[in-house]
């Protein structure tokens, strides 16, 4: 009786501030009306001024071209950058004739008794049959490439992330230096950062190397930093108290009790690498992510799906090997498994002298044409069935004109420029004051000042219609699963396979039922971020306590009403966590989108990779989608923090 109580309590208080917080947003929301009334009644203002613009784009095309005429004379090459490529790219090379050196069976051997070690025999027979698969569907050769790179980045990211965690754990300075540089890191789409890495060394396997290692290093620091400062004090005393140094404290004590926190971030480094890897097949990196890209741009929807399963194969086993490695525990298993790693290590070196290294062609076996015939089918029949004006050809139309081009159009050109600034000012304030209420403000004169005004707007419409589709489908299914612990395990595997599967390998079948145009890159965002809106709306409702939903009861409230009333207001923060993420993602998707005719940033950004004279145009575009994404993300994280209870925050 006492809890509920306690319960009845903090609903009151929760009620309260809850009240607070709905006067504020309505004051918010006033003000924003009366900006839009003013500038739209009152002055003429339209789209941000063309002149403006900072021309940031003619000194980088000439930095590029003055770099390509002096890449084999000037210091900065001969000295510097050059000997950085060779020594990069000799790791890789290097990696990669030791990774083809080893016979083809010895790698589904190795995986099968590694995931038995690490998972249990299920995930080892798993394992070995995955692996063997990659080779089935004729994808050898380009799987190591992509390992090989893969490999080095993770390598590098560990030498340099796991210091540097170690850096901001050790300094405070150094921390607060970190801190904000790891958010931007995190924030920033990946595609963002090939495009100055292009600008220095060209396309190739380096740049795309050096970007993966940026973009994936933010995770391993995080965790290092984090893990090493919740190592329990007794234990550190505990060393001190035996006459330990300091430095042998860290080495035998810290990182040790640390070691699943920096396992957590390798992994999570992992992953990133994995993706990042496959994006860059965009500046020459080859491996799977070329043949993905080929596939994608003949509109080949059966050797686009090979590679892509070849890739969801790689990522789900380095996800299985570093989440599991940390704890693995063979038990009573432990000395047959190890003998088994002994007989598997003498194969692969014999098999290596006996030069067994290519995959037997006996053995291939595409699936390719069977799923092109599927797709030509769904083509044919689906996009106007029987010219009725229903399919999804008609679709795609209702979404762009009802949708996608009145909301381009309001941000871009009906809400005046001056008051759209003015809507980011106001909702700063809201959410978290004055200091964010400036930063956005000077990010979105920023993107006017770069020219990307219009673009701006276009990509932040695609986003906002992505962004609602994913909510109005995630939300929901996330209740249904919060509920249902069957339906949850059922969703899993499908969820897991739509965050593992590489982003642009969406846009091929989507592109053959939809063709070119902004909804395919949507309809593809969409997939890729709603596992994060069903993962966060699950998480939230799961952990509102029990003591409230017993008096919720005790007050006679339906379960309709108690989720309406009291999970989902208890459950806002994780909401707007799920928000923020499906944000994040759907905007790391605006480049690759640009690829099928999405238009906005993303198209600029594509022009920038791909071609030589429009770098600067794609630094301006990939500086606009950061201060987009900026944007998005503080507001929505500082709109997460204010909803939540007071007694969280």
């Amino acid at each position: 009786m006492t809890n509920v109580t306690g319960a009845r309590r903090k609903a009151n208080g929760l009620r309260t501030a809850s009240d607070s917080r709905l006067a504020r947003f309505i004051l918010a929301v006033g003000a924003i009306v009366v900006l839009i009334l003013l500038f739209r009644l009152f002055t003429n203002f339209d789209v941000f001024p063309e002149s403006w613009d900072i021309g940031l784009a003619d000194p980088i095309d000439r930095a590029r071209r003055w770099l390509i005429n002096n890449q084999t004379s000037h210091w900065l090459y001969t000295v510097f950058l050059n000997p950085i490529t060779d020594a990069i790219d000799w790791g890789i090379r290097r990696l990669e004739s030791i990774l083809r050196w080893f016979p083809w069976y010895s790698y589904p051997l190795f995986t099968g008794v590694g995931l038995w070690w690490t998972r249990g025999r299920v995930a080892g027979v798993l394992g070995l049959a995955s692996v063997a698969l990659i080779g089935v569907i004729d994808l050898w050769e380009e799987s190591f490439a992509t390992l090989a790179l893969m490999g080095v980045s993770v390598l590098m990211s560990m030498v340099i992330g796991i210091p540097l965690g170690i850096a901001a754990w050790r300094s405070d300075a150094v921390a607060r230096v970190v801190r904000p540089t790891l958010d931007a890191m995190q924030t920033m789409p990946g595609f963002v950062y090939l495009i100055p890495f292009v600008l220095l060394f060209g396309v190739g396997r380096v740049p795309a190397l050096i970007s993966t290692v940026i973009f994936a290093l933010a995770p391993v620091v995080r965790l290092t930093e984090v893990g090493l400062r919740t190592v329990p004090q007794v234990t550190v005393e505990a060393s001190e108290m035996f006459g330990a140094t300091e430095r042998q404290t860290l080495r035998l004590v810290r990182l040790p009790q640390a070691r699943p926190a920096i396992f957590a971030g390798m992994n999570q480094t992992t992953m990133l690498a994995m993706s990042m890897v496959v994006i860059a097949a965009f500046i020459g990196a080859g491996g799977l992510g070329q043949v993905v890209l080929r596939a994608m741009q003949s509109i080949e929807v059966g050797q686009a799906s090979e590679a892509g399963i070849a890739i969801v194969i790689m990522a789900i086993i380095l996800d299985r090997f570093s989440t599991g490695i940390a704890t693995a525990d063979p038990g009573h298993d432990a000395l047959a498994l190890r003998w088994l790693a002994v007989a598997v290590t003498v194969v692969a070196v014999v098999g290596g002298l006996l030069g067994h290294n290519e995959f037997p062609e006996s053995l291939n076996w595409q699936f390719a044409p069977y799923v092109d015939d599927a797709t030509d089918w769904a083509r044919d029949n689906l996009y106007d069935i029987g010219g009725s004006g229903i399919g999804t050809g008609p679709f795609s139309d209702f979404v762009t004109l009802e949708f996608v081009t009145p909301l381009r159009e309001l941000l871009s050109s009906d809400i005046p420029w001056p008051a759209m600034i003015g809507i980011g000012v106001v909702l700063g304030l809201w959410a978290r004051g004055i200091r964010l209420a400036v930063g956005i403000g000077a990010a979105l004169f920023a993107i006017g000042f770069l020219g990307m005004w219009a673009l701006s707007m276009d990509t932040l419409a695609q986003t906002i219609v992505a962004v609602a589709i994913t909510l109005i489908i995630g939300v929901p299914v996330g209740i249904m699963t919060s509920h249902n612990d069957l339906l949850r395990t059922a969703l899993k595997p499908v969820l897991d396979f739509f965050q593992t599967i590489p982003s642009f390998v969406l846009l091929v079948p989507v592109i053959t039922l939809f063709h070119v145009g902004r909804i395919p890159g949507i309809i593809a965002s969409v997939i890729y971020a709603l596992p994060a809106a069903v993962h966060y709306t699950d998480l939230g409702l799961r952990r509102v306590p029990a003591e409230i939903h017993e008096a919720a009861e005790s007050f006679g409230a339906t379960r309709g009403q108690r989720l309406r009333r009291v999970e989902m207001p208890l459950a806002a923060p994780e909401l707007m966590v799920a928000v923020n993420q499906v944000i994040m993602l759907i905007l790391a998707m605006v480049v690759i989108a640009g690829l099928v005719g999405g238009g906005g940033l993303g198209l600029e950004a594509v022009r920038g990779l791909r071609r030589s004279d429009a770098v600067g145009r794609g630094f301006e575009a990939g500086i606009a989608i950061v201060l987009l994404a900026s944007i998005l993300d503080r507001l929505t994280r500082a709109i997460a923090d204010r909803l939540r209870p007071p007694a969280a925050v």
